[in-house]
């Protein structure tokens, strides 16, 4: 249950879906209507069940519904009900009492925000004799600051999973650079064969390259198909959050990655495939 002025739909960015808000007339007249989320109806009501007009208790209070919201956001605010301000002081004994005034400084800058930030808390400190120091006196919620600190968190967070992903991509070259060194080693005659029939050194690079980069395709898709498989039946377990909905993979995360797998492979077989082609054919075709 939320107790709010008709302002606070604009700040919430509410989308009324059926009726109305709390408007100005419930403010002056107290009235016991309510404004409800559609998972409160889903809660509440039948399922084709209109609630407008249907009455809704609260703390034993009665109030009519006049309006169902839907918040594109997340299902947070969707599970609301809410009052007129004046009406909830009045039935809940509140008094005159506010727990939390929000407000928005619209196309204002970061400047100019902390300045009107600093010009309320000045005024709420003089007008109820507090030091605006006093966090808990008045707590300030900043979205502009909490924002930086979350894209500061995530970019953390982005560099550590950079640092990871190279490091298993260079451990994934030294192995397939390993692997096509064992595979030119056992195929030394075979290579052989094919510089005495007219072979070039281009040639010879290039086959070891591509089968180089074919194994490391196939290597990396299936582990990228394996890790969606992955996100897909941890998203079946994991509850609905408002920050992680429908996990998935990103198409050009998917590209980039494919250009990252040809360009390891390649990097992976150059050695090899350098080696492959300094093979003197004669020495290859007594090799056993």
């Amino acid at each position: 249950m939320r107790s709010v002025h008709p302002d606070h739909a604009f700040i919430e960015n509410t989308v009324i879906h059926k009726g109305r808000y709390i408007n100005d007339s419930d403010l002056e007249e107290h009235k016991k209507v309510a404004c409800i989320g559609t998972l409160v109806v889903e809660q509440l009501f039948a399922k084709d069940e209109d609630p407008l007009g249907k009455y809704i208790k609260v703390n034993g209070i009665a109030f009519l519904v006049v309006g169902v919201f839907e918040d594109e956001e997340g299902d947070y605010e969707n599970r609301m009900v809410y009052l007129p301000i004046t009406t909830a002081q009045k039935a809940f004994n509140g008094q005159g009492r506010i727990r939390q005034i929000l407000l928005t400084t619209g196309d204002a800058t970061v400047e100019e925000s902390n300045e009107i930030v600093d010009d309320i808390t000045t005024m709420l400190a003089n007008r109820h004799n507090f030091d605006k120091n006093d966090s808990k006196a008045l707590s300030i919620w900043n979205n502009y600051e909490e924002y930086k600190k979350v894209i500061g968190m995530m970019g953390n967070i982005r560099m550590f999973i950079w640092f990871i992903g190279i490091g298993t991509i260079m451990a994934g070259i030294v192995g397939v650079s390993n692997i096509m060194m064992i595979v030119v080693k056992e195929r030394t005659k075979e290579i052989g064969v094919r510089k005495a029939l007219g072979a070039t050194p281009a040639s010879i690079v290039s086959l070891i390259i591509q089968e180089s980069v074919f194994i490391t395709a196939v290597a990396g898709y299936l582990g990228l198909v394996a890790g969606v498989g992955l996100l897909e039946l941890v998203s079946t377990f994991v509850p609905k959050s408002d920050f992680f909905d429908h996990p998935e993979v990103n198409l050009g995360v998917a590209i980039s990655a494919t250009v990252v797998l040809v360009v390891s492979g390649a990097i992976a077989g150059l050695i090899p495939a350098r080696r492959a082609a300094k093979i003197n054919p004669v020495v290859a075709l007594r090799d056993e």
